[in-house]
This record gives structure tokens, C-alpha cells and sequence, in this order.
């Protein structure tokens, strides 16, 4: 039992007592304090090690993605720290809040030359700057008593409603070191409070939906920060309310049931034909929870330039102002919670007039919400279950997998073409979570963010990544492994990076390529490298799902190796309406599945 107690002592129990529960990082010379206080705390978080920085964030960002919880980091300096830039990039860029700890090296020694230096002095690099760029917040704490103010500053600033993000504290080691007097208990962060907007702009809303509900015509566009706020019962309400059809950000699949009749698909460079024809015939387009950047937006904004819509978000959107754009800035789900009550009283209002006038029994507020949730016609039955025999594609693998996941899983999806199969192939799980990162889209995000999803919920999480972004993260395979989770890692194994062969067959001559290779057999291969996971190679849709109930049924880590063909065109529109324009044939496989 310590009589001392340290600044990393005093990091280790704020972070309990704001229930966290996992500190995901690498560890080395400049941090191994921290992880030594977690050791010795009495309900301390429990330390993750990855195998790489880069994935360490990656667990974060999968970790709050998956169920809200606030992700800590920690790393070392130096090569520990840079490695870490990446994965904090998409963290900001995808406004998911974490705080990261940095170890540096002792203070006594900046400005001379010490290992992995980062002070900012005698030429060194500047790492308060370098972080300051790419995180909401970023203190380096030389001060050892400023702890207890730095820190709880940092959460807050990283759980800012209006623009969360990663949040850096850079932590010298003799720093961590020192001994701190007595303190006061440290309580929650203090949040800023942000306010409904202003009356008038609510009625301005409002008149322009009601104009929009009569031609029955409005769309909804949601996006990331109804994740972020969890506030898919508040997005459902706004749909019913005004008798709306929905499009989700790719980033945001799982905002919205997509078996609801009103479910429209993906909006943006990944979406289909018929989300954005319906898009540029809406009576008013409702931008939930996004600001329509060029991946859930591309081709729209022109359009948009002078319809009706309301953007219910505190940052501005990506579109020009305009008379017919409204704003409401306040807290997402508050904003959606009042607009409802609004338009719901109009509505009732309305229908209540309309009676007394045809001298007719009242029809009920019920009964005409129900007119207006009517879903449009035309809309897309869910693909049949179909069980081609022959080699596998992408479209049937992902259908198969799809099909299979059972109730409350997290589906995490990684980059480039699989990414863009999965995303049309594979739905939400009922009670399930969807995570893709368009932040960064970096390859190998999916390895590490199944596992952070993994931690976070202790249900089934299904990874789905190419052999390319395997070959960059997939080693965290190992991490799961040593955790014993319930994570299923599918692998399309194409043997190329699949998108960047596809541009060079679309976009270019297509008779040279940078990006084939050799075979590798991925599954044989981690079932070799990892003496008890379950690692199989599936060459038939029965094969699949007899892997895929087997590690079900266990309850631990599988992977699955899936080959497929790198001629196969994605289901990305881009490419697809390139390919119709030019004439080209190549690629020539679209993985349809056959009837």
C-alpha cells in the first residue's frame, strides 16, 4: 500500500471516477508509470496493449462508437506518439471524443538532446504544437499540481457537445512521477451548456416543413452526430412526424432501421441512383446530425442551393447560404425533440380545422401520422437469402454474413471495396451497431475498432476487411486473441488493393497495375501463426456459415478468409457511371448474385 501518491496515481482515479473502464495503448519507458498506477489501483481500468499505436485509437474510436463510453489512450513518446497521428486524425475528423495520454521524456533533459525528444527545443520537434493541429485540445502539464485542473479540462474539452474530439495531455516522466499533496476528489468534467436556437428560427423551420409535408415530399438526411448523441428515438419521432422517407450518411448506417418501409439507403458517393433522384425530387430535405460533406453529399449541393432545407446541427453545413436554409443549432436531440412537438401540435391543429369544417367525426392524430409515414412506392424488398453454388463474391459473402449476425452485433467495416460491398450487403443487426470510419478512411481502421467495439459491449462484433488493410493492422488479430473476445474478422481476400486496381482498370489504360500480387493464404496462415483461434479459408456460401455459427457457438475470436475476385466492381457510383459512360468492360464482375 502506497503512503506516496503520484500524479499518475491521481490519473488513475479520476479515471475511475468517471467509470472508465479501459485505457487502450502500447506501453514503453515514458508511459510505464501510468500503466504501473492502473496495476496497483484497487478498481483501476483495465489496460489494453495493441500491437500498434495507430490501432490503440482505433480501439478508442470502436470503443465509443459502439456504446458512447469515453475512450482513454495512452502511449509512450517518440516513435509511440507519431504513431498515434493517424488514428488521432480520424478521431477528430470524426468528432468522436477521447482523451490521450502521451508520455514524454523527463523535463530535466529537454533542450539536450534526450531520446525521442518532442519539447519543441533545440530543433526539436514541437509535440504540443504538432497535437494542438490535430486534437481539440492539447496541454502539456510541467506543473505537476496543474494535474488536477489539466485534466479534468482535457475530458471536458473532448466531450464538448457542440465539437467533440480527441483531447491531448502530454505528461513528462518526471511529472508522472512526482509526488502530489493531498487533493480533493476529482468530480465530472463541467460541460458547456449550449441553448435551443431562437423561437423565430423554429417557426421558420416549421413553415417550411409544413409546406413541404403537404406536397409530401420530404426527405431526411442522417447523419454521424445522431450516433454521436444517441438519438435514434428522437430521429425516429422527426421521421413519423413528418411523414418522411430516410437516407443515412455512410457513416451513420445504423441511425435508422433500415428494414423501415421509409428507409431509402445511403446518400452520397457510395449510395445508389435512386437515393439521390429522391433527394433532388424532395419537397424539403431535413439534414440530421450532418453537415452533408462530399461523402454523404456529393452531386447534392448544387441542387440544394435553393430548396427548402433545415440543418439540424450546431456546425454549419456544407452548402451555401440560402432564404430556404434554416439552422438549429442547439443540442441535437433537444432540437429534434421540440421540432417534433411543434410540427405534431400543427398537424393536430390542422386535422382538428379540417373536421370541424366537413362537419365530420375527428379524424385522430394517429390516424394521420399514419397517412404520412406511408412509405414511398416502389421502395426495395430486403434481397432474397440466396445460396449460389460455386466460388464466392463479395455481394454473396457479405449477404451471407449478414444474414447470420445475430441481435446486438457491432458490424465494423474497413476501407475501399469491401467497404463499399459491406455497406450495401450487410444490415444493421436488430439492437446492432454499424461502424465505418469516413473521417480519414484510413486502411486497417476496422482491426482495432472491432476490437474497441468488442470491449465496449461484450457482444459479437464482425470485422469485415481486405487482404490489403489485413496486411497493415491486421496483427491485432493477436489482441483479440490474447482477450479471448468475441470478435469474427472476414477477410476478402482478392490479393491486390482492390479500389486502387479498380481506378487503374476505370480511370487509366488498364494494361499495367501497381496493385496485384502474389497469393498469400491469409486463413491458413493465422491459423498457423495463432495455436487456437479458429481461422478457416471459405470457398462456398455453406462453408461460410458453418464458420460463421461455429464461432457463434464458441463465444471467441474466428477468422475468416473469404477469396474473391479483384475484377469484381464494387457497388460505388463513381465507378459504376464511369464505367457506363466509356463503354468500358473491365472490371466486368459486379457480384450479382445469381437467381
Amino acid at each position: 500500500m502506497r503512503n506516496q501518491f503520484r500524479v499518475v496515481d491521481f490519473i488513475v482515479d479520476f479515471l475511475c471516477r468517471q467509470d472508465v473502464g479501459h485505457v487502450f495503448g502500447v506501453g514503453g519507458a515514458n508511459i510505464e508509470d501510468l500503466y504501473d498506477a492502473m496495476r496497483h489501483a484497487e478498481s483501476g481500468p483495465l489496460g489494453v496493449v495493441a500491437k500498434h499505436e495507430f490501432s490503440a485509437a482505433t480501439m478508442a474510436d470502436g470503443y465509443h462508437r459502439a456504446s458512447q463510453r469515453i475512450p482513454v489512450i495512452a502511449a509512450t513518446s517518440g516513435a509511440g506518439a507519431m504513431n498515434l497521428v493517424p488514428g488521432i486524425a480520424e478521431l477528430r475528423a470524426s468528432f468522436v471524443p477521447a482523451l490521450v495520454l502521451i508520455g514524454q521524456p523527463p523535463t530535466s533533459l529537454d533542450g539536450h538532446g534526450s531520446f525521442q525528444e518532442t519539447s519543441g527545443l533545440a530543433g526539436s520537434i514541437d509535440a504540443e504544437r504538432l497535437f494542438g493541429e490535430i486534437a481539440v485540445h492539447c496541454v502539456r502539464v510541467d506543473d505537476p499540481e496543474s494535474i488536477t485542473e489539466s485534466l479534468p479540462r482535457a475530458l471536458a474539452a473532448a466531450m464538448d457537445p457542440a465539437a467533440p474530439g480527441p483531447a491531448v495531455l502530454l505528461l513528462p516522466k518526471d511529472v508522472q512521477q512526482a509526488v502530489l499533496p493531498a487533493w480533493d476528489a476529482p468530480g465530472p468534467p463541467e460541460l458547456a451548456a449550449s441553448a435551443l436556437s431562437s423561437a423565430a428560427e423554429r417557426d421558420r423551420a416549421v413553415g417550411l416543413l409544413r409546406s413541404a409535408v403537404e406536397r409530401q415530399g420530404v426527405v431526411v438526411v442522417a447523419g454521424e452526430a445522431v450516433a454521436r448523441a444517441d438519438a435514434r428515438p428522437q430521429l425516429a419521432r422527426l421521421v413519423e412526424a413528418l411523414g418522411a422517407r430516410v437516407a443515412v450518411a455512410p457513416d451513420a448506417k445504423d441511425v435508422f432501421d433500415d428494414r423501415d418501409p421509409r428507409h431509402l439507403g445511403i446518400a452520397g458517393v457510395i449510395g445508389t441512383a435512386d437515393v439521390q433522384e429522391a433527394l433532388e425530387q424532395a419537397s424539403a430535405v431535413v439534414l440530421a446530425g450532418t453537415r452533408l460533406p462530399q461523402m454523404a453529399g456529393a452531386g447534392l449541393h448544387d441542387h440544394l442551393k435553393g430548396s427548402p432545407v433545415v440543418c439540424l446541427d450546431p456546425r454549419p453545413p456544407f452548402l451555401e447560404p440560402h432564404e430556404d436554409l434554416v439552422r438549429l443549432t442547439g443540442p441535437l436531440a433537444d432540437e429534434m425533440t421540440v421540432l417534433t412537438e411543434e410540427l405534431t401540435a400543427e398537424k393536430e391543429l390542422m386535422a382538428r380545422k379540417e373536421s370541424m369544417a366537413r362537419n365530420a367525426p375527428d379524424e385522430t392524430p394517429g390516424a394521420a401520422r399514419q397517412e404520412l409515414r406511408a412509405p414511398a412506392a416502389g421502395a426495395a424488398p430486403p434481397p432474397p437469402d440466396l445460396s449460389p453454388p460455386g466460388p464466392l463474391d463479395m455481394r454473396t459473402a457479405a449477404t451471407v454474413v449478414g444474414a447470420a449476425l445475430p441481435a446486438g452485433a457491432t458490424v465494423v467495416s474497413d476501407a475501399g471495396n469491401t467497404g463499399a460491398t459491406v455497406i450495401h450487403h450487410v444490415g444493421v443487426p436488430v439492437d446492432g451497431r454499424f461502424i465505418v470510419a469516413m473521417g480519414m478512411g484510413g486502411m486497417g481502421h476496422s482491426f482495432g475498432a472491432g476490437i474497441g467495439a468488442a470491449f465496449a459491449t461484450g457482444r459479437r462484433t464482425c470485422v469485415f476487411a481486405g487482404d490489403g488493410a489485413f496486411f497493415m493492422h491486421g496483427m491485432e488479430v493477436h489482441t483479440a486473441v490474447e482477450h479471448q473476445l468475441p470478435v469474427t474478422f472476414v477477410i476478402f481476400n482478392n490479393n491486390s488493393h482492390g479500389m486502387c486496381h479498380t481506378r487503374e482498370q476505370l480511370f487509366f489504360s488498364g494494361d499495367y497495375t501497381y496493385n496485384l500480387f502474389r497469393p498469400a493464404r491469409i486463413g491458413e496462415g493465422a491459423a498457423a501463426m495463432f495455436p487456437g483461434l479458429d481461422a478457416v479459408t471459405a470457398t462456398t456460401a455453406d462453408e461460410l456459415r458453418t464458420a460463421l455459427a461455429r464461432a457463434e457457438a464458441t463465444g471467441s475470436p474466428s477468422l475468416i478468409c473469404v477469396e474473391t475476385d479483384p475484377t469484381e466492381m464494387p457497388p460505388f457510383r463513381p465507378f459504376q457511371q464511369h464505367a457506363m459512360a466509356v463503354g468500358k468492360s473491365r472490371p466486368i464482375n459486379q457480384g450479382v448474385v445469381p437467381g
